[in-house]
């Protein structure tokens, strides 16, 4: 089939609508997107004692980890001396998610066709590997591939890479808030005449390396009892959970999903993101703002939200913070409130991506899935907290919100398809 082009300059559209095509899922509680969406309305969590390593020596002992993933079974024998687990998630979670959009990026000319996804750190897991051959074997044991390998956009360029991708790309690094700006970033692109880009996001550092740059925000839960350990909005919220995984999310101008007679699954409809003061100034934090900007960007109303994905920080400053800003936006109690991630762990880079697939699988089943190991919230929070089992909705439209330490706030509002 011969590739199609991008449209020219003259009839690129600045306010072309970008809809999400296809999904792909590699997380603690499922891999593959239907796997992992049954999983999560079945509240079936992805939590438990780290097995990747003895955690015996620290503090904290509870992590998402993604289980049953053969890397030879998705990864050409190629690309795994030069790839290290969160690579290898990504790359199979585009491979997902271009399948489920019925996309052969080979059939679309190359430049058309772009990679924009979220990274919070980069390889760490390699990275360590090759600190190790270095300290214990010296230099002629460290691999080559160590010089790009651990690099912060190493999925990125390795999905580019793999497809034959060479239009726009870049990789946003805002930590949680991260999986939100790649989707606002792809929307950019399609803006401006792009017709695919591939986004989303996909981490992990569960190693000790890793593990130990976790502990240094004195935020990881240090409960022992998985289904204790993340309890956001909870009177006993203790912290959060690390965990790796993510998603990857195919972006589209949505007239040419229509030509490649391709259904969106959902539209990006709006999307705002703010920056906290710092903490020194006593100014309050601006999630607030972000969830109302990116509310407005829809050419939406408060009222018009059906459901929202809390970014859900697990310690009572954080969810108390979240909390208010809802309260105020949406008054008490004024809207369905979610955190499916308490299945599978804050994900950094991966999470608000995942939450973000999430939203898109509840408009289309008209379904919210539940927050697990929550009873109910705080009474002082005054939210709709959905807990227990999923809840049977008309989602029309899903707000989802995201925070990344260093006082990173991003939200995007996605929206069913007319």
């Amino acid at each position: 089939m011969p590739r199609t082009s991008p449209a020219p300059p003259a009839e690129r559209d600045a306010a072309a609508t970008t809809a999400i095509t296809g999904v792909g899922v590699t997380a603690p509680n499922g891999l593959g997107t239907e796997e992992c969406w049954r999983a999560t309305l079945a509240g079936r969590s992805g939590l438990g004692r780290i097995s990747r390593f003895d955690p015996s020596r620290y503090p904290a002992t509870v992590a998402g980890e993604v289980h049953g993933y053969v890397a030879e079974d998705h990864i050409p024998s190629r690309l795994l001396p030069q790839t290290d687990h969160q690579t290898r998630l990504s790359l199979t979670a585009a491979e997902w998610a271009l399948r489920h959009a019925r996309l052969d990026p080979a059939e679309i000319e190359d430049f058309a066709v772009g990679v924009a996804t979220a990274a919070s750190a980069g390889a760490v897991e390699f990275g360590q590997r090759e600190l190790q051959n270095l300290w214990s074997q010296g230099k002629d044991h460290v691999s080559a591939y160590q010089s790009f390998a651990w690099f912060y956009a190493v999925n990125n360029g390795q999905i580019s890479i793999r497809h034959g991708m060479r239009g726009p790309g870049g990789v946003l690094i805002t930590e949680q808030a991260g999986g939100l700006d790649s989707l606002a970033q792809a929307r950019r692109f399609v803006r401006k005449g792009a017709s695919v880009i591939v986004s989303g996001g996909v981490d992990g550092g569960l190693c000790p390396l890793g593990w130990v740059h976790y502990l240094t925000t004195g935020l990881v839960s240090t409960e022992s009892a998985p289904d204790r350990a993340y309890l956001p909005f909870s009177d006993a919220a203790c912290g959060f959970v690390p965990g790796e995984g993510g998603a990857i999310l195919i972006a589209e101008d949505a007239r040419h999903a229509r030509e490649r007679g391709v259904p969106a699954l959902a539209t990006v409809a709006g999307y705002a993101a703010t920056l906290d003061p710092p903490p020194w100034t006593g100014r309050p934090p601006r999630l607030g703002d972000a969830m109302a900007n990116a509310i407005s960007d829809a050419g939406l109303r408060p009222g018009d939200v059906d459901v929202v994905f809390a970014d859900a920080a697990g310690d009572r400053k954080g969810d108390a913070a979240e909390a208010d800003a809802l309260r105020e936006l949406f008054g008490p109690r004024g809207v369905p409130v979610t955190a499916p991630k308490t299945m599978t762990g804050r994900l950094f880079a991966g999470g608000a991506a995942l939450d973000a697939a999430y939203a898109v699988l509840s408009l289309r089943d008209g379904v919210i899935p539940p927050t697990v190991n929550v009873a109910e919230p705080a009474p002082e929070y005054e939210m709709d907290l959905v807990t227990g089992r999923p809840r049977r909705a008309d989602v029309r439209t899903a707000l989802v919100v995201a925070r990344g330490h260093g006082g990173f706030n991003a939200a995007v509002v996605l929206r069913a398809p007319e």
